[in-house]
């Protein structure tokens, strides 16, 4: 059982994290709109960031439900209701930040191969496609295996309040695996576009300073700046999937300090991850500075 002030901390970093969560995507998504609006198209990138930005504002909305219902102890079946939509905005999210990768890496990394130039050309033209992909992909086990995500929802936080339940072991294990199979389909998809553009990005960035013979060449500041945005991508990547992991495997009690560490680890990836899309993209940056600026003019 954790102490009063335990709750009221975990309350405060939830509420911070599901804050900035809220309002960093939301940000993205009126830069994007206001975009549209006014030249009456958007560009794939801003259609990708943009839904994005919509799944991830769903699922800091289901997770922060979730963390009030654990630390106020509301009742299992709503818990089990909301697992259920947590499992499909948290996957759809998943996906459109590895289409995101996929972007990056086919438009910034220098790589000099056939494939990757086809790709580098086709890439803009396939975002669409892979958007309407990723939603139909994704709702297809809420469409076909209801049944099953629910009895994998129920058993999971059964689990969780009766940890010494035994019963039906086989076809809980084999839900699991399934539910990180899939999740591990964007991670490898992430790992790949990331990885590659990081080697890519370094081994360019060598080259250039090996080069300019120890004189400051300007773009370099700016690879650097992008190699440390994608490591910090891998980061909240990998950390976001371990604790998924983790809190699947039930290893930890409910409401004990470790859960609520991995929960708080968990939502931490659709907000950092969107704070640095920000804080990396000059175009994104410099409209955001733009509307927080009419905001403050217009009070």
């Amino acid at each position: 059982m954790l102490e009063f002030y335990l709750i009221i901390h975990c309350l405060f970093f939830s509420t911070v994290q599901f804050l900035i969560g809220v309002l960093a995507n939301g940000l993205i998504l009126v830069v994007n709109g206001t975009e549209l609006i006014q030249q009456r198209k958007m560009v794939p990138l801003a259609l990708l960031l943009s839904c994005l930005a919509m799944a991830r504002i769903c699922l800091q909305l289901v997770i922060f439900y979730i963390n009030l219902a654990i630390l106020l102890w509301i009742e299992v079946p709503l818990l089990i209701e909301n697992f259920s939509i947590f499992l499909f905005v948290n996957e759809l999210g998943l996906w459109f930040a590895s289409w995101l990768g996929v972007f990056y890496c086919a438009k910034i990394a220098p790589i000099a191969h056939p494939l990757f130039f086809w790709l580098k050309m086709r890439i803009s033209k396939l975002v669409p496609w892979l958007i309407l992909g990723s939603l139909l992909y994704t709702s297809a086990p809420s469409i076909f295996y209801n049944k099953h995500i629910w009895v994998f929802s129920q058993q999971v936080f059964l689990g969780f309040f009766s940890p010494n339940t035994t019963t039906q072991i086989k076809e809980k294990s084999a839900l699991q695996i399934a539910f990180l199979v899939r999740l591990s389909l964007p991670l490898l998809i992430f790992l790949a576009s990331s990885l590659l553009l990081l080697f890519s990005l370094g081994r360019h960035t060598w080259q250039m300073r090996n080069t300019a013979m120890g004189t400051r060449v300007p773009s370099t500041g700016v690879h650097v700046r992008s190699l440390l945005s994608v490591l910090s991508f891998l980061v909240l990547c990998v950390s976001h999937y371990m604790t998924a992991a983790l809190l699947s495997s039930q290893i930890f009690k409910l409401r004990s300090l470790m859960f609520l560490f991995c929960v708080w680890v968990f939502g931490s990836f659709p907000s950092g991850h969107s704070m640095i899309l920000i804080l990396g993209s000059p175009k994104l940056k410099q409209n955001a500075k733009k509307f927080l600026l009419r905001g403050k003019c217009c009070e």
